[in-house]
């Protein structure tokens, strides 16, 4: 089914229904489009966040502590 045939679809259902429940389903649907919307802005932030060379010092940060250094080992 195409992306416009289900919208007519479920317009087509809504104007069959009592105001409470067409209200209903638009708090569902407003719920729907915020949590995919704030799944791309957090997409996003990700990307920019790699793409960064924000924290790249670290990549080539010494070593300053060895095995030498630990006071107690567990196996």
């Amino acid at each position: 089914m195409t992306r416009e045939t289900l919208i007519q679809r479920t317009l087509s259902v809504l104007s069959k229904l009592p105001q409470d429940k067409a209200s209903e389903i638009a708090d569902f649907a407003d719920f729907i489009f915020k949590k995919y919307d704030d799944d791309i802005l957090q997409r996003g932030i990700e990307k920019i966040i790699s793409n960064s060379k924000s924290f790249d010092f670290l990549k080539h940060e010494e070593n300053l502590y060895t095995y030498a250094d630990l006071k107690e080992r567990y196996k």
